[in-house]
């Protein structure tokens, strides 16, 4: 009864933008990054890329923090690829402030851009009845 086992270490995390929801499982790996089963490398469009990598670049700038040292997967569904985009981002972001329990980088995340770590919760305004959409109405003719 005197073996040590290992304990694998694993974070699960949630981003919101509109109507894009992004869980995010974070643990030890090879510094491996997926979106929906796909390598970061290879999602397109490049701005979508380059916002998925910013939490993990912020992240790189600490010495204690070794983002090559593990596996993120990120599983993204509804809304639009920008919406997608910044749920995971935010999904990432909080993951890796759980993993290292940095409370530097937590403040670093803040300053850089807030949304990385608080969720946008602003959502589209709902269509009403007898209009044409949210604000718009049918122009009123009094001849």
């Amino acid at each position: 009864m005197g073996t040590k086992t290992k304990v694998k270490k694993v974070v699960n995390e949630v981003g919101k933008r509109k109507t894009a929801v992004a869980r995010v499982t974070i643990k030890e790996g090879k510094g491996v990054v997926r979106i929906n089963k796909k390598p970061l490398e290879i999602i397109e469009p490049e701005v979508v890329q380059a916002k998925l990598a910013e939490p993990l670049f912020v992240a790189s700038q600490f010495p204690d923090i070794d983002t090559e040292s593990i596996d993120v997967e990120v599983t993204v569904n509804g809304g639009g690829f920008i919406g997608q985009a910044e749920a995971a981002r935010t999904a990432i972001a909080r993951g890796l402030v759980e993993w290292t329990a940095n409370d530097e980088l937590k403040e670093k995340y803040l300053e850089y851009d807030r949304s990385l770590l608080v969720s946008d919760m602003r959502k589209k305004e709902t269509k009403k009845f007898g209009a044409k959409g949210a604000r718009a109405k049918r122009q009123k003719s009094y001849r």
